[in-house]
């Protein structure tokens, strides 16, 4: 199995592309805090693992590609399965987020609007 082959099998699982970066083949626009990954090694391998919070976990370290990519495929079948019913493109997701940091940020604009003159200052309460 090389890396497109791979691709191929994770999406015809429907395992979402967020979910894995495989540079030069499935390489993820807007990188979450956490991804599996599949790249050549610095010796000539190839590695596979997980990068959260810009840190690599769970390295496994293959002299051939496709024991790399069986790895990987093995690491994200075991992950549990999201709920049914999100489907969303990354880009809807972060449409999404967009719209929610807009509205919360309309809100707090209201709140400040709409709040009752401070009678307390500094954590003093006037008698």
């Amino acid at each position: 199995m090389d890396r497109t082959e791979l691709v191929t099998t994770l999406r015809d699982e429907q395992v979402p592309d967020a979910l894995y970066d495989i540079p030069g083949v499935q390489d993820i626009p807007v990188q979450p805090d956490a991804y599996y990954y599949l790249r050549p090694a610095a010796d000539g391998g190839w590695e596979t693992g997980l990068r959260e919070r810009s840190l690599d976990r769970d390295t496994s370290r293959f002299a051939t590609e496709d024991e790399a990519c069986r790895d990987l495929l093995e690491k994200l079948r075991a992950r549990p399965r999201p709920p049914e019913g999100g489907g969303e493109s990354v880009d809807e997701l972060l449409a999404q987020g967009e719209e929610l940091r807009r509205w919360a940020r309309e809100e707090v604009e209201r709140a400040l609007r709409e709040r009752p003159p401070d009678e307390t200052r500094n954590g003093d309460q006037q008698r």
